[in-house]
């Protein structure tokens, strides 16, 4: 079903049609409209296996919004299986820059938009809205890739002026989520930084990191490298429901026992806290964690962010519809009341009495298990200035 929002764009809807890539998205954002009727539970899910979110509507950017209604006669076809289609995407530029005050790097790298991880929680969807797409299935499954990454990097770690500061990795959407294993476009960039002494920090749900053991352990014995796993419940049904193609709770483990004994920095990162849902894990998933080698920890509440909060509605009365208004009920206590807080700084941790224990009891098992051991502070003294264009000449 179509609904409205200023006027139809036929021309951008017949590429959608046909599998093309999107055009820009509006300059000029049209507002969020109210939610309508959702298909009963189960309906929307039937073929979507291995997908997280359950629902496809426009991006909030879109002058149409589609939605699915049930009339209940039920004429609604089970879906067919949906396909991961991947579109290359050539920036001008590969570095992002951020000036958050709670967060600490100021710059990032992602190889790739979209996420195929299809974590329903996963904060970085809002940011297909941007392509023209759905935060939803769309971002788990209309994927863009940067072919020329590793050169772009280079090129500009090559920049006069250019000061050096670690680059942040997994920051919005995960560099080792399933296409790497054909793409490489991680490994390429780690490359780039390895030749010229980058230091470089990572952040990924994947046991796909362990295979780029060779270039993190080389770089790390130059303290240019450390790495987080992010373990988000030691429940294989319940990760599964949640991040449906991440890997599996014990695969992360394994991947923190193998990085560590490859010498590499590695922590542990217990992200989203979802109050019921997986809080009452925090010492167990930190006690699995220690034992598999992490020599740090850290973690972040539950965010929603604009489209977020609908989809991981939509997600709970799916998927724990006993305890969905209990879970909304305490995210809300953490928020100031609302689904969702901006605020710097508590954005990442939340207010009230639940934040303070969830807090308390994870910096009590973090100090009780040694977790408290990680130095972060990487080398940026031995960074070498790529070859300019020019450079040979100079020498005559």
């Amino acid at each position: 079903m179509k609904t409205s929002r200023d006027t139809a764009r036929p021309a951008r809807n017949a590429r959608l049609a046909a599998g093309s890539p999107p055009g820009p998205a509006s300059a000029r954002p049209a507002p969020l409209v109210d939610p309508v009727p959702l298909v009963p539970p189960g309906v929307l899910h039937h073929g979507r296996r291995g997908r997280g979110a359950l629902t496809n509507e426009s991006g909030r950017f879109e002058s149409e919004r589609r939605v699915l209604l049930d009339d209940g006669w039920g004429t609604i076809d089970a879906p067919p299986p949906l396909k991961t289609h991947v579109t290359n995407e050539n920036p001008r530029q590969i570095i992002t820059r951020n000036n958050s005050p709670d967060i600490g790097f100021d710059r990032s790298i992602n190889p790739y938009r979209g996420c195929e991880h299809g974590c329903i929680y996963c904060f970085a969807r809002p940011t297909h809205a941007y392509m023209g797409l759905s935060p939803g299935l769309d971002f788990e499954s209309r994927l863009f890739v940067k072919p020329n990454a590793a050169a772009l990097l280079e090129k500009e770690l090559a920049r006069k002026g250019y000061e050096v500061a670690p680059i942040a990795m997994g920051t919005n959407t995960d560099p080792y989520q399933p296409i790497e294993q054909r793409y490489r476009i991680t490994r390429s960039i780690l490359e780039v930084l390895s030749a010229y002494n980058h230091p470089v920090t990572i952040v990924t749900k994947s046991a796909r990191i362990t295979r780029d053991l060779d270039i993190l352990s080389d770089m790390a014995r130059r303290n240019l490298a450390r790495v987080a796993l992010s373990v988000t419940t030691l429940d294989a049904k319940l990760a599964r429901a949640m991040e449906p193609r991440a890997s599996t709770p014990t695969r992360r483990l394994e991947a923190i026992k193998l990085l560590s004994e490859a010498g590499i920095p590695t922590g542990v990162i217990v992200a989203p806290v979802i109050p019921v849902l997986n809080d009452s894990e925090i010492e167990k998933i930190l006690t699995g964690a220690a034992y598999a080698g992490a020599s740090s920890a850290g973690f972040v509440l539950l965010r929603l962010p604009l489209e977020i909060k609908d989809l991981f509605r939509e997600w709970l009365e799916e998927n724990e519809p006993g305890r969905a208004a209990h879970v909304m009920s305490l995210i809300r206590s953490m928020r100031g009341g609302k689904d969702y807080d901006a605020e710097w700084g508590a954005r990442m941790r939340g207010t009230g009495p639940y934040a303070w224990q969830i807090a308390r009891r994870f910096e009590i098992a973090k100090k009780r298990l040694g977790l408290d051991r990680g130095n972060w502070k990487l080398d940026c003294t031995a960074f070498r200035v790529p070859p300019r264009p020019g450079d040979q000449l100079e020498l005559l």
